[in-house]
C-alpha cells in the first residue's frame, strides 16, 4: 500500500540499486522520479500524507572527467573528419567554447579587427569578450570567406542551415571511433 512506504525503504531501495551497478546519476534519477509521483499523490489526488521521498538523501554525484587530447590524436581526429568538423574541432580545441557557444555563433559576435568574440548568452548569463588566438582565427576568416559573410551564423551544415547538435556528436563519435582514439 502507497501510505506504507516509508524513508527507510526507499533508502534501502537506493542502497540496492547502487549494489546492482546503478550510477548515482541514475538513482537520483529513479528517486525524483518516484518523489513526483509522491508528490502527485500527495497534492493533486490526497492518497497520502506525506512524500516520503523528500526525506532521503540524494547521491553524490561527480561528473568530473577531464580528458586531454595527445597531439597525435588531435592530428589522427583531424585526419578521420570531414572538413566541416575539423574547423569545428580546430575551433572548439582552440578557443574552449561549449558546443552551444560554437553552434549558435554568429558574424555579428566576431571583431576580425580586434580579434574578439563577444559571448552574450552564455552559461552563466554574463557577457564576455575573448581574445582569439592566431588559428582560430584562421578558421573564422576561412568560414567568412566560403561564406562571403552572407549567413548568419558561422557554422553551417551542407544545405546552410545551423548544425543540429545531435548531428555534430553523431558524427564527432564516429570520427572518433575511426580515428581508433578512445
Amino acid at each position: 500500500v502507497l501510505t506504507d512506504i516509508t524513508p527507510r525503504q526507499i533508502n534501502e531501495y537506493k542502497v540496492r540499486r547502487r549494489q546492482e551497478g546503478a550510477s548515482p546519476r541514475t538513482v537520483n534519477y529513479e528517486l525524483i522520479m518516484m518523489g513526483h509521483a509522491f508528490n502527485l499523490a500527495l497534492r493533486e489526488w490526497e492518497w497520502v500524507k506525506e512524500n516520503p521521498v523528500s526525506k532521503v538523501r540524494k547521491e553524490k554525484v561527480n561528473n568530473f572527467i577531464e580528458r586531454w587530447l595527445t597531439l597525435e590524436e588531435e592530428a589522427k581526429l583531424l585526419k578521420a573528419s570531414p572538413k566541416w568538423l575539423q574547423e569545428i574541432i580546430v575551433f572548439a580545441i582552440h578557443t574552449g567554447f561549449r558546443e552551444s557557444e560554437i553552434l549558435d555563433l554568429t558574424w555579428k559576435q566576431v571583431d576580425f579587427n580586434r580579434r574578439t568574440i563577444t559571448l552574450y548568452e552564455q552559461k552563466n548569463k554574463s557577457i564576455d569578450t575573448l581574445p582569439v588566438n592566431q588559428t582560430a582565427l584562421q578558421v573564422l576568416k576561412e568560414r567568412y570567406e566560403s561564406t562571403g559573410g552572407a549567413s548568419l551564423r558561422v557554422f553551417l551544415n551542407e544545405c546552410g542551415k545551423r548544425i543540429f547538435a545531435q548531428n555534430l556528436i553523431r558524427s564527432f563519435h564516429g570520427t572518433i571511433k575511426r580515428a581508433g582514439i578512445e
